[in-house]
């Protein structure tokens, strides 16, 4: 070889002549890589220095130059040696593939002789890279080469040894390409740690040299099938023959055997790579995971597909999609299909599940353009033959036999919950998305195999040539696949399979014709032995059939009578008190499956007029009885539903729904006819048990709601109600619904709130009819105390008389929306407009409608009471007190009190209250509490305005105040307890008014009566607690009239003079002192007027004679202390003590008490010059 480069320009140039030639060097070609790119693995984005990326294939199939800025010079370096750029590849074709084939043999050597050395790893990387690079660089110069400078020589005569040479060429490179080929052998033969190279992900710059071995082979593999490509191209489709090899079969080798052969080789060891990676993968990981194992394979695959396809488009050999369906076809039946093995693992663990998720991800990766970008547009034909062929034969629709673990399963529990889904799942068989469409990009993901199925053959139904003959023969296909025995052997996936089919069938064919066959096979399944989860399916499917009869137009009578006649079998069976509890709740699946389904009928119908009604029959009089609470509510939901369509449908006259198929009205006399139809059946089969519930203590809302819907069904239909509501349907309704008062309050009011939202505008009748009974209505809003009264509160706040009562008393309701301000504002409007009448006719009348409103208010709160709930206790008591309150007035009028001695004697003094160890005791304590100052102030008003029974309310009064007073005092003074006792807020005003007044006196003598009168010498209990209630009473209330601030006086003073306890002796003097300051502000500083000797006389005299001879000492220091808070008091006392003091000595007969005048001086001492003019006088005696 030595000798090769000594003589001859070409091959090769010396190197001093490359100065001379000024060659530069080309830049570096496109590779195999899977070097690390930011964002490149997000995104999937291909390599940037690949041959998609940089062009290579978009020149090769538009027929450019390969590299258009490269080997422009007159020389090229290649593998470190000059070569003339024009002759090289001629000159030396067997030099230059020598020179290759020790460059790649030098690699292989480097990846066996290479060490985990990590100091090692920089040269080993920079050295392999470079091996690469030279035979990267020779086979880029080759097609070049190949594009730029080879001519046909056809001239005759001597030939040139460059010409004989130049005209050798194509057949010596299809030689030394094969024996390229040979060298390196299969992917698939290389060795693991080489082959381990596509699953190490490096995000470094340095690289073993195991990874450059394997990108050159694929670089080698690619450019290979690139150089032979463009030869044809070159050589214009004429076969090029190699003269010096043949294959291993005898046949002579040539370029377009030796493409076949690189083609199929290369698929079968992709395929095989992705082969092993499906074995590996779990099958709930499937779906995530890709059948390449790194970009680079990706970027292989996508340049096959387009070399492949743009060969079979212009050249007409086989597409992309036959080369692979030939070797798939292979992994399905595990033995070769020719003549030749083509080396394909045969060990798959799962052959059908493996060929469709190859499939999937290579028609995904079909649809990246030239650029290696993802196109909506088509980029692969499609390969629905293979796959038709391949479901055909492995698809039975009685079970799931061809089940592929990772495809769709997560959709056959929740495609079939409803009829209507039913049918829209076997619709979207029906009609696919299109090709580019996310949705048909993703389809394997969400969609199992036998949908696949199915959308073929509604694909196949829906083409022209489908019509005749091919129905009929798909059609006995299918059917006589299914008789007796296999219908009563499918599974729950095979009846699903088997309703899905004949869905897509009745879709696509004779709609009639199948939906017969289809109901006649289902009544092959016996109603005993078939398990409820199957009937529940098999009713779905039936009205499946009958929602897409509705859509197409048709009658759907026959088919709903026969479903109805199972329901109704059932619903018997669920009735019969000798079923047992366990078959009851197995039989709701199928029965509430019916009830969601029959929903959806109604729902989805467009004008109800196509025997819907025949779908409502006497098993639902049956059924509603049989239900439990939770089945029950089901049942009356369904209820509502139908009565709403049905009056939607009533009231509009003509479709509801846009229905593309529906392109005829029914007529008006006819909708009317079926519409009545409908009506019928409700009021047949359903209202009966509505009033059969009526009455219970517990009532479902959904028996409210369905009673307000019967009633606006009256309102719309009057003449559709039985004999025995007429003829006036809305009214008799009402009656048991509304007024009755055996119902429970929460149905009335829901039910009203129902009718007063639904029907209030524009229905005159029902407006009127409530307006006449807004006395009722009034009354039936004081029973109901619940979160119920809200809506109710707005609706009542609008009736013309409660408007006009609020009007006439100057109140608003706006400012009270919530229900418990409003009914507030409602009480006090009726009280004042009372007050406020002259005549006496407009009084009685105004208590009687007064009374109306309240009804037996005592007997509507008496569950409350019982219940003894807290809110129920607060909200009654509320109430009532807020009545006494704000109708005292109206209350004390000999018709009303009898309700008002009731509500003292039920809620104020009841046996339950008055008893300490009761058990509702401090529930009914606690309420009452919060609302006794209400009841208080009525009490006081209504005794002080009786005619006839004042004396007996006032003793009651007494009676409330003794007992809570004493109720709610605590043994001993407390702050919290004292200012927030009821019976003082209930007197507490910042402006001392009339009522206030009153019932502050009467609270002030119940003090005096029954709470500081001393037994004996001993004091009452809890003394110094109501001492600190009475001084807390007078401190927050600004009385100036004596006649009332005295009246505990007396009994303070005697606290004062008998009781040590210091406590006692602060308070009684802060009461004493502030009783005194209070009268003596009133009267003024005249110490010697007629008011002022009258009031400080009388009460002061009064206290000294009821002690005189007695206390005689104590009496004294009492008024010392009386003395220093206003001597005048006590200075209009000095006669009557001065003779009190005379009369006590002689009485003893034992002269001067120098003990007692020693205590008078004291008290004289305080008194100024009268007092001093009085010890003048008792030293004279």
């Amino acid at each position: 070889m030595e000798g090769e480069f000594s003589q001859s320009l070409t091959p090769p140039v010396s190197p001093s002549a490359l100065d001379h030639y000024g060659e530069s060097a080309p830049s570096r070609p496109p590779c195999f890589t899977c070097a690390y790119e930011p964002g490149r693995e997000e995104t999937g984005r291909l390599s940037s220095n690949g041959y998609i990326s940089r062009g290579a294939l978009k020149r090769l199939l538009l027929k450019l130059d390969p590299a258009p800025v490269d080997f422009e010079g007159d020389t090229v370096d290649i593998f470190d040696f000059p070569w003339v750029t024009e002759t090289a590849l001629v000159e030396s074709t067997k030099l230059l593939f020598g020179l290759f084939r020790q460059k790649v043999l030098k690699l292989e050597t480097l990846v066996q002789s290479s060490s985990h050395d990590f100091g090692q790893a920089s040269s080993l990387h920079y050295e392999a890279e470079e091996l690469r690079q030279q035979c990267v660089l020779f086979l880029s110069y080759i097609k070049v080469f190949i594009y730029r400078y080879r001519t046909d020589c056809c001239d005759e005569g001597p030939v040139h040894p460059f010409k004989d040479a130049e005209v050798q060429l194509p057949s010596v490179l299809v030689e030394e390409l094969f024996s390229i080929t040979q060298l390196i052998g299969r992917i698939k033969n290389l060795p693991a740690n080489v082959q381990s190279a596509l699953t190490i992900q490096h995000q470094g710059k340095l690289f073993p040299p195991s990874w450059q071995l394997l990108h050159l082979h694929l670089d080698i593999h690619w450019s290979v099938l690139e150089i032979l490509h463009l030869l044809e191209q070159r050589m214009m489709g004429q076969v090029v023959y190699a003269h010096q090899f043949v294959n291993l079969t005898g046949e002579t080798l040539t370029n377009i055997s030796l493409f076949e052969d690189q083609v199929n080789n290369l698929l079968c060891d992709l395929i095989g790579l992705a082969m092993n990676k499906y074995n590996k993968v779990r099958p709930t990981e499937t779906l995530n995971s890709h059948h390449y194992h790194c970009l680079c394979t990706k970027e292989f695959w996508i340049l096959l597909i387009h070399l492949l396809e743009h060969r079979s488009k212009t050249i007409h050999t086989q597409s992309f999609w036959s080369y692979v369906n030939a070797l798939l076809q292979t992994v399905l039946e595990g033995t070769p299909s020719g003549d030749r093995d083509p080396g394909l693992p045969m060990h798959c663990n799962d052959p059908d599940g493996f060929t469709w998720w190859l499939l999937t991800h290579l028609a995904q990766i079909g649809m990246h353009n030239r650029n290696g970008t993802a196109q909506q547009e088509k980029q692969l034909e499609d390969n629905w033959s293979f796959v038709m062929g391949l479901l055909k034969s492995s698809c039975d629709p009685k079970n799931s036999s061809f089940t592929v673990p990772w495809l769709g399963v997560s959709g056959l529990g929740s495609i079939s919950r409803t009829p209507l889904c039913l049918l829209q799942q076997a619709k979207s068989c029906c009609s696919p998305a299109s090709v580019g469409s996310n949705s048909h990009a993703q389809l394997y993901r969400s969609t199992n195999s036998f949908h696949i199925f199915l959308r073929i053959l509604a694909l196949h139904l829906s083409q022209e040539h489908a019509g005749g003959a091919p129905w009929r023969q798909i059609k006995g296909r299918l059917y006589s696949k299914f008789h007796q025995r296999r219908m009563t052997e499918l599974s729950d996936t095979g009846l699903l399979h088997f309703l899905l089919l004949f869905l897509v069938l009745a879709q696509c064919a004779e709609l009639e014709d199948v939906a017969s066959r289809a109901c006649d096979l289902l009544a092959m399944l016996p109603a005993d032995s078939t398990p409820p989860a199957l009937r529940a399916l098999q009713w779905r499917g039936h009205l499946a059939l009958v929602l897409l009869y509705l859509e197409k137009g048709l009658d759907a009578g026959a088919l709903a009578e026969q479903l109805a006649a199972y329901f109704s079998q059932a619903a018997r069976e669920f009735y019969l008190k000798t079923t047992e509890p366990s078959r009851k709740l197995a039989l709701w699946a199928p029965l509430s499956s019916y009830l969601e389904g029959v929903s959806e009928v109604f729902e989805t119908s467009p004008n109800l007029t196509l025997s819907e009604e025949r779908l409502l029959n006497g098993g639902f009089g049956l059924l509603l009885p049989a239900c439990r609470q939770s089945e029950l509510s089901s049942a009356l939901g369904f209820l509502q539903t139908v009565l709403a369509q049905l009056r939607v449908h009533q009231r509009c006259g003509q479709p509801s729904h846009s229905v593309d198929s529906l392109s005829w009205v029914p007529l008006p006399s006819v909708a009317k006819e079926r519409h009545q139809a409908v009506a019928a059946a409700l009021w047949s089969h359903f209202f009966p048990f509505l009033c059969s519930m009526r009455l219970s203590q517990t009532p479902p809302p959904q028996l409210v709601d369905a009673a307000a819907g019967f009633t606006l069904l009256a309102l719309d239909m009057p003449g559709s109600a039985p004999q025995n509501l007429q003829p006036h349907p809305i009214q008799s309704i009402m009656q048991s619904f509304g007024w009755d008062e055996m119902l429970h309050p929460l149905l009335v009011t829901h039910y009203l709130n129902h009718l007063l939202q639904n029907g209030w505008t524009g229905f005159t009748e029902l407006k009127n009819s409530l307006s006449q009974r807004a006395g009722q209505l009034g009354q039936l809003w004081a029973r109901n105390l619940d979160e119920q009264l809200a809506e109710l509160t707005r609706q009542v706040l609008r009736l013309p008389e409660v408007e006009s009562v609020l009007q006439r008393a100057g109140l608003h309701p706006a400012a009270a929306k919530d229900p418990k301000p409003a009914m507030a504002v409602f009480i006090k409007a009726v009280g004042r407009s009372y007050c406020e009448l002259q005549l006496l006719s407009e009084r009685s009348s105004a208590v009687s409608r007064a009374l109306e409103y309240v009804g037996d208010i005592l007997k509507y709160i008496k569950p409350y009471l019982l219940n003894k709930s807290r809110e129920g206790l607060q909200l009654a008591y509320w109430t009532v007190g807020c009545l006494v309150k704000h109708w005292s007035h109206l209350l004390a009028t000999s018709k009303a009190q009898q309700l008002l001695f009731r509500i003292v004697d039920v809620l104020l003094l009841s046996h339950a209250l008055l008893q300490q160890d009761s058990g509702g005791h401090t529930q009914m304590l606690s309420a009452l509490k919060e609302s006794l100052p209400l009841f208080l102030q009525g009490l006081s008003v209504a005794v002080s305005v009786s005619q006839s029974q004042g004396a007996y309310l006032k003793q009651q009064l007494h009676s409330v105040i003794s007992q809570y007073l004493s109720r709610f005092l605590p043994s001993t003074p407390s702050t919290g307890a004292v200012v927030n006792h009821p019976v003082l807020l209930a007197a507490c005003e910042s402006t001392p008014t009339p009522q206030g007044e009153r019932l502050r006196r009467s609270i002030l003598h119940v003090l005096r009566e029954n709470f500081l009168q001393f037994k004996g010498l001993a004091p009452p209990p809890r003394l110094a607690a109501v001492l600190s209630f009475l001084l807390e009473l007078l401190k927050r209330n600004n009385d100036r009239d004596p006649a009332l601030l005295t009246v505990p006086l007396p009994l303070v003073l005697r606290c004062l003079m008998l009781v040590n306890e210091p406590q006692v002796k602060r308070l009684s003097t802060e009461v004493t002192q502030l009783i005194v300051e209070r009268c003596t502000a009133a009267v003024g500083e005249q110490p010697f007027s007629r008011s002022v000797v009258t009031y400080f006389f009388f009460f002061p005299r009064a206290f000294v004679e009821e002690n005189e001879g007695v206390y005689d000492q104590q009496v004294y220091n009492v008024l010392e202390v009386v003395a220093v808070l206003h001597p005048f008091t006590v200075t209009a006392l000095i006669p009557f003590l001065s003779l009190s003091l005379r009369k006590t000595e002689c009485k003893r007969g034992l002269g001067k008490n120098t003990s007692l005048r020693n205590g008078y001086r004291r008290l004289l001492a305080l008194l100024g010059d009268s007092g001093q003019a009085e010890m003048i006088s008792l030293e004279e005696d």
